[in-house]
């Protein structure tokens, strides 16, 4: 196990990280932030899992960008501007912002410091959270042939619905190399139905490129710094201002749906080319969003929503028969694709849970639309639910 690395590359990341880092270092470089592992699915961890968990990570210290992979990301990502990839050839992992410990069967994980530095821990470290669980568990996986003829089934489907798919799958996948392999799959059966992968090291290898936009911290960070209210405006207009013309999908449920198209005023809904759907009911979210869009006046056909929450194929085929010709539905699907194998895909999550924006410590929250997803202190949900009338 020792000289075994499940990350080998600083890429292997979901594409989302490096934005926000790129507009981290930009317009909040002193700001830290504090981050926990939450075991949503009260998996039980082996003996030792601690220890084997921090020899992967403190491997990944060095990691370093190759030259390839710079060339890559300035074809394929111009809006990545030259000083980020140069802070980003010189970004090494420091392993001393994680604090890892086992309690008998179960994992306590905080990260802390500049969150330019650690924005980039959360992905990769649930990835080998994953297949060490996996692999230390004894869980076999089914064959190669088996996972390629699983990964086309699903694709038939999809191209029957005629509709755009991502692979989005990183976190929780159960292994690299099926994830890999699964890539593979997309890739060379796809076409023109698969628009890429959130993966940024695969997207490289598969010369594909890579996709996403925003996370929730982002907009947790805002309101730490700006308040709920505004929060998610905020966050849309300083992500307009870095990125001009790119990467405009406006993340919709961090402090709920309602709360988000209050903010989301006409500018905002023009300027940006459609808005993601991360949790709760995705025929409701698609109705309030066409309703919004006609409020101003705007054809909603020219508008999009990129549903990202646990999706398979019969949770796609009933959104897009919704939408249909009344707003373009994509699907950035998961677990679904990377961890299809006869386990259970893990249930476990590492999310912010304090920012530093100025002079102290603020406990940061995100409400989302269904109360499972809602993360951070119950006072401080508490708080913010008084606060935004919710």
């Amino acid at each position: 196990m020792n000289n075994f690395s499940i990350i080998s590359s600083l890429l292997d990341n979901d594409f989302y990280k490096f934005t926000m880092q790129n507009a981290i270092i930009k317009l909040f470089p002193l700001a830290k932030a504090k981050y926990e592992f939450i075991n949503r699915g009260k998996h039980t961890f082996p003996k030792n899992f601690a220890h084997i968990l921090k020899e992967n990570l403190n491997k990944m210290a060095y990691l370093k960008l190759s030259s390839a992979e710079r060339i890559y990301l300035e074809k394929n990502c111009p809006y990545l501007d030259s000083s980020y990839l140069d802070f980003l050839k010189k970004y090494q992992y420091n392993p001393k912002e994680v604090n890892i410990f086992q309690k008998g069967e179960n994992i306590q994980m905080q990260i802390e410091g500049l969150w330019s530095s650690t924005i980039l821990w959360e992905v990769p470290l649930m990835a080998i959270i994953s297949e060490l669980y996996y692999k230390l568990t004894g869980a076999k996986k089914i064959s190669e042939k088996k996972i390629t003829s699983i990964t086309k089934e699903k694709l038939k489907e999809y191209k029957k619905l005629h509709v755009k798919i991502g692979e989005y799958g990183t976190r929780r996948r159960f292994s690299y190399k099926v994830h890999k392999l699964v890539l593979k799959t997309l890739k060379e059966e796809g076409e023109p139905f698969f628009i890429g992968s959130s993966n940024v090291h695969l997207s490289h290898i598969f010369s594909i490129k890579p996709i996403g936009t925003q996370g929730h911290e982002w907009i947790m960070f805002h309101a730490a710094k700006y308040g709920f209210n505004i929060a998610d405006r905020i966050a849309m207009e300083n992500w307009l201002n870095i990125y001009r013309g790119n990467l405009e999908i406006a993340l919709s449920d961090t402090y709920t749906t309602p709360i988000f198209l209050k903010n989301f005023n006409k500018k905002l809904s023009n300027i940006f080319k459609g808005i993601r759907h991360d949790s709760g009911d995705p025929i409701f979210f698609a109705k309030e969003a066409i309703k919004h869009y006609k409020k101003f006046k705007i054809n909603p056909i020219r508008k999009k929503i990129i549903f990202s929450d646990n999706l398979d194929p019969y949770k796609v085929a009933y959104i897009s028969s919704f939408c249909k010709n009344k707003i373009n539905a994509c699907f950035g699907i998961g677990t679904n694709f990377t961890n299809d194998v006869g386990f259970p895909s893990m249930n476990i999550v590492i999310k912010m849970v304090k920012a530093f924006p100025k002079k102290k410590w603020i406990s940061v929250v995100k409400l989302s639309n269904v109360k499972e997803k809602s993360t951070g202190k119950k006072n401080m949900i508490l708080l913010a639910k008084k606060i935004l009338h919710i």
